[in-house]
């Protein structure tokens, strides 16, 4: 009787990025971003996006 195993593909592993120092995300509070207001827009190409906090005290962001 064949093995169950003997039609799975051998796993491959995943490629681990590589970053150099200047790749990492940049880290911004969002008390930096907000500077005190509930709400900011951001122009992203054509596209105007609205970035609030919400009563919650989470981020909501809408196009």
């Amino acid at each position: 009787m064949p093995d169950d195993n003997e039609h799975v593909p051998p796993a491959v592993p995943a490629e681990k990025p590589v970053f150099d120092a200047d790749d990492r995300p940049r880290l911004v509070s969002s008390s930096e971003l907000m500077c005190g207001r509930r709400e900011i827009w951001i122009q992203h190409g054509d596209a105007v996006y609205r970035l609030r906090v919400t009563s919650a005290d989470k981020l909501y962001l809408t196009k």
